[in-house]
């Protein structure tokens, strides 16, 4: 029973962040983006909060190391990662699906980081060609035509790529923090301090809550992504990330856009291309060369050693 709970808690968590690329495309028709992003994050950050205060014996940072993380998980994971992905998806030629794809290059991004920053990791050749590969993969999905770098939604596409970087290095720098901080402490505090610095930006890219258009539409865009894809999303990815592993739960970002792709197909009459698959498989394939060593232990751990496939 537990196998099935966790697999259908998966799909849930991949359903659930992946379509949320479809909410943020359908909501940046009535908010300023990274205005959009900040409300997102003000919500998601009073849920979290008290869900921190509920579930955690530590619901405020300590000490200099818990504020370092906060500080680290604010600036690159909230703030810089949704900043540039709202402002990426104003862009009518990024579909929601190929969205989720940039992004899904994420744990490749981190690896590769890993291996510069975190002394104890290094990149081999093949776990290179794993990184490059990823980046051809991007290159393909935006379609670059270096004559006119400018065009089809190039630009949009790299500011996404930007944000899947800062999320990256984001992640590994949080590894090198000595913090005994709850993971639901850290998130919560890093929401609110990230709204808050998405609100500086916003005043400073002079958006206005005159620009805002209330109505059916942006509010469940807005709910959805909060409630949905913040709160709920990141509950189910802690329960998983203890029962399955950082392995299994990278695999997320390599399903959610599939549900980006339906949704986008579902609601916004978005048609993915072919550079969508094949900037998809690309970077999956570097993926699979980047963590090829821990993907091996992780199958021998689940079907070696006596294991079959029903444990």
């Amino acid at each position: 029973m537990t196998r099935y709970r966790n697999l259908g808690l998966f799909v849930v968590l991949a359903a659930i962040w992946g379509s949320a690329f479809m909410a943020i495309k359908a909501g940046l028709e009535f908010f300023p983006p990274v205005l959009f992003a900040a409300l997102r994050y003000d919500v998601a950050g009073v849920i979290m909060l008290v869900y921190a205060v509920y579930a955690t014996d530590s619901p405020l940072p300590r000490s200099r190391a818990d504020w370092t993380e906060v500080t680290i998980g604010a600036v690159f994971l909230i703030a810089a990662y949704h900043a540039l992905l709202f402002v990426g998806e104003t862009d009518p030629a990024v579909t929601s699906a190929a969205a989720a794809v940039i992004v899904s290059l994420s744990p490749v991004l981190t690896s590769g980081f890993a291996r510069v920053f975190l002394p104890s990791e290094r990149l081999t050749p093949l776990g290179i060609v794993g990184l490059l590969l990823g980046l051809v993969g991007v290159a393909v999905l935006s379609e670059l035509d270096p004559s006119n770098l400018l065009a089809g939604g190039t630009v949009a596409k790299l500011l996404i790529l930007g944000a899947a970087a800062a999320f990256a290095f984001g992640s590994v720098l949080t590894r090198r923090i000595d913090s005994d901080m709850p993971i639901e402490t850290m998130e919560a505090w890093s929401m609110l301090g990230g709204a808050l610095l998405m609100h500086a930006i916003s005043v400073g890219m002079r958006e206005s809550f005159a620009d805002v258009v209330l109505n059916t539409e942006s509010i469940l865009a807005l709910a959805y992504l909060s409630l949905a894809a913040s709160a709920i999303g990141f509950l189910i990815y802690f329960d998983l990330l203890e029962r399955l592993g950082p392995i299994e739960i990278n695999l997320v970002s390599y399903v959610a856009p599939i549900f980006a792709a339906l949704a986008g197909w579902a609601f916004l009459n978005e048609v993915p291309t072919l550079a969508t698959a094949g900037g998809f498989t690309l970077i999956f394939l570097g993926f699979v060369l980047l963590k090829r060593g821990a993907i091996r232990r992780e199958l021998r751990h689940r079907f070696g050693s006596g294991a079959t496939p029903t444990d």
